[in-house]
């Protein structure tokens, strides 16, 4: 059966590419938006009290396939596949093609050339931005926005280290299907971090396991390997430590293997499986 996470068919439409895979009362073919807030959540149903699947983050494309009257849009992230309900006012046609991506926790747009202006707009990190010019301390975007330059990196720029990227998180609130340093959660860490290396990365912690590495056995784990329990990830940091965001700390959190695996097991999980991406 296909994932329903990631198939954007419902009894009363579905996507065209679905046409003779799923029923459907109808098939749309779908047009393509640019995500224009800085962090826009994708919800399981059209209101903003529905429970927040994921988010998508400023430049991301989605195929948005119906749209309500009370300003609601369905459809399906380009990036990692996942389909939910998005508000209207946070699509917009696409614009230029991204250039430059944040690589900071968080950075601010300016109206003008100047720190003393008040911000315009806050971006996270992994955001993506059209530069059209840059002077000497800033990068302005299409949008008009003048962001510091040494806060974007051009879009094809990795980071070496994804357990490095995953660490300046540490003490973001945790939030269940956050992305952004306002709030993350454990799988939403280890995509942001991933994709900040250049490495595409599944939205959950199941897809996650699945999609990557080769198991190896817990007592061999290094840095950059990731440890699997039912409906969690952490990244392994070094021989003795993980970092993950956790309801239990309800923060990212640095935590010694030994005692993230009594913990959960205590709770009732045991670990699933231990990946080297």
């Amino acid at each position: 059966m296909d994932d329903a996470r990631l198939t954007p068919a419902r009894p009363d439409l579905a996507a065209k590419y679905l046409e003779g895979k799923v029923n459907a009362a109808r098939f749309v073919e779908g047009a393509e938006f640019e995500i224009i807030e800085s962090v826009a959540p994708l919800r399981s149903q059209p209101s903003a009290e529905a429970e927040q699947l994921t988010q998508a983050l400023m430049g991301e494309r989605i195929t948005i396939y119906d749209r309500n009257d009370e300003g609601w849009a369905w459809g399906q992230l380009l990036s990692d596949g996942y389909v939910g309900w998005v508000a209207d006012r946070a699509l917009a046609e696409p614009r230029a093609v991204p250039t430059h991506k944040i690589t900071v926790l968080r950075t601010l747009a300016f109206p003008g050339p100047s720190i003393k202006l008040p911000p315009m707009d806050s971006l996270p990190l992994g955001a993506t931005v059209t530069v059209a010019r840059e002077d000497d301390t800033f990068a302005i975007t299409s949008a008009g926005g003048y962001i510091p330059k040494r806060h974007l990196v051009p879009l094809a720029t990795n980071e070496p280290d994804f357990v490095a990227v995953a660490e300046r998180f540490v003490n973001v609130p945790y939030l269940w299907g956050g992305k952004s340093a306002l709030g993350i959660d454990c799988s939403g860490l280890v995509q942001v971090a991933l994709g900040a290396c250049g490495i595409p990365c599944p939205r959950d912690s199941d897809m996650q396991q699945n999609a990557f590495g080769t198991t190896i056995d817990i007592a061999q784990a290094r840095r950059g390997d990731l440890v699997f329990w039912k409906g969690h990830v952490a990244i392994v940091r070094d021989g003795a430590n993980v970092i993950h965001a956790n309801a239990h700390h309800m923060a990212v959190a640095v935590e010694p293997i030994a005692t993230a695996l009594a913990r959960i097991t205590a709770a009732g999980s045991h670990v699933t499986s231990v990946k080297r991406v």
